[in-house]
């Protein structure tokens, strides 16, 4: 009997559900990769998030491809290149948040589906991918965000690709537990981590312009309650456009659908399923006739751009469906996520023995720039490029808006 396909009363069904996943396997090439789009580049993080949305939606054998090459193209100190290009890499870098995220692939595979022989299959690259990563870790608790290829690891971090990391190593001290060979290196960088992301976010590298710098602490499970609640509630105005979505960029006037999807995510962990199924609605403006869709939207000039769609915003369409609906075991990943417990002091530069669970103190009110996004008659060249992928990472298709 095949797995229930997630649907939402009012925002899409189970046809349509399935359609957008059809459209993310027709882009998968014959090697199990998922690019952005036909043609263009494959990340381990989007392919990833692709595979967990492929599985919810019942495209089994897809996501089994998807992993399979995953598994297959991991390199020996576990990570993978930052960009590749029909089988080419064209960045042999490593992004520490991309590397890490197989983590949150392979526990979701294990809720989804209970298949212990892809846990076996897993286990080896999850662990090696995750070693990697916490020998990243700086002395703050921030993970650096990238290693060149001389192996040089960055001396500085991402607030929202530590966020997405501490996630990963959350599933990853999970799968550990599930397969009986505790981690406890990666339970202390975890603990050291959350740390850091809750109570000294003045150390990660300033993209406070940037949506997910806002939500991802919440999405990735740093802040939870009260704290992030308050973190949310606090810039609201700032990224979101009723009727629209979220802006990717704040002083942007344009609302792109994976970061939509993602605060959906966020809204959800905290209990604003309301306001979550609302956001979901109001960016189905995106969604093509074949059910994939376009990755933002100029509002002031009512234009796609960039001019594509894209399988990793159908991707976050498809877990945000699941998690609202809590159709599949797997739509519980970003809702069950949580910072760890424990004391963190000792062994960490800041000095200080905060109780993980403490409360952060309430975000101050963000300082608004003097121009309005409806202000704004262009985009930057790098306007599309989200701080949780490589900041080096340069999309040819993004880096100029065509006004025609």
């Amino acid at each position: 009997m095949a797995a229930p396909v997630p649907s939402l009363p009012g925002v899409l069904t189970v046809r349509q559900v399935a359609q957008t996943a059809a459209s993310i396997a027709g882009v998968q090439d014959s090697s199990g990769a998922i690019a952005w789009f036909e043609g263009g580049q494959v990340d381990p993080w989007d392919h990833v998030e692709c595979a967990m949305a492929l599985l919810a939606a019942g495209e089994c054998a897809a996501a089994e491809r998807a992993y399979e090459w995953l598994f297959a193209s991991q390199r020996e100190d576990g990570t993978w290149p930052i960009r590749l290009r029909g089988g080419v890499v064209e960045d042999d870098g490593a992004d520490s948040n991309m590397c890490a995220y197989v983590a949150v692939g392979a526990w979701h595979h294990w809720l989804v589906r209970r298949d212990r022989g892809f846990v076996r299959r897993a286990w080896p690259v999850v662990r090696r991918a995750l070693d990697h990563v916490t020998r990243c870790q700086l002395g703050f608790g921030g993970i650096g965000w990238s290693q060149d290829a001389s192996g040089r690891v960055a001396d500085s971090a991402l607030l929202t690709g530590s966020s997405s990391v501490l996630h990963a190593l959350g599933c990853g001290i999970a799968l550990a537990e599930l397969v009986g060979s505790p981690q406890p290196e990666w339970e202390l960088a975890a603990d050291q981590l959350a740390h850091a992301l809750r109570f000294h976010e003045d150390r990660f590298l300033p993209k406070a312009e940037f949506s997910m710098d806002w939500y991802y602490p919440v999405l990735a499970g740093a802040l939870r309650g009260a704290a992030a609640r308050a973190r949310l509630g606090a810039r609201w105005a700032d990224f979101v456009v009723p009727g629209l979505g979220a802006r990717c960029v704040e002083d942007r006037p344009w609302v792109t659908g994976a970061e939509t999807c993602e605060l959906v995510l966020a809204l959800d962990a905290v209990g604003w399923s309301a306001r979550a199924q609302t956001l979901l609605r109001d960016m189905q403006h995106l969604r093509q006739p074949d059910g994939a869709y376009w990755t933002g939207y100029v509002y002031p000039d009512q234009a796609h751009w960039p001019v594509e769609t894209s399988t990793w915003t159908g991707a976050a369409v498809i877990l945000a469906v699941d998690a609202l609906s809590r159709t599949t075991p797997g739509s519980s990943i970003f809702r069950a996520a949580r910072p760890p417990v424990g004391l963190v002091g000792a062994g960490g530069e800041c000095g200080c023995a905060i109780p993980v669970l403490a409360e952060p103190a309430a975000p101050a009110a963000a300082e608004r720039s003097p121009v309005s996004a409806d202000g704004v008659t262009g985009l930057a060249a790098d306007a599309g490029q989200g701080p949780h992928r490589a900041e080096g990472t340069v999309r040819d298709e993004v880096a100029a808006f065509d006004r025609a």
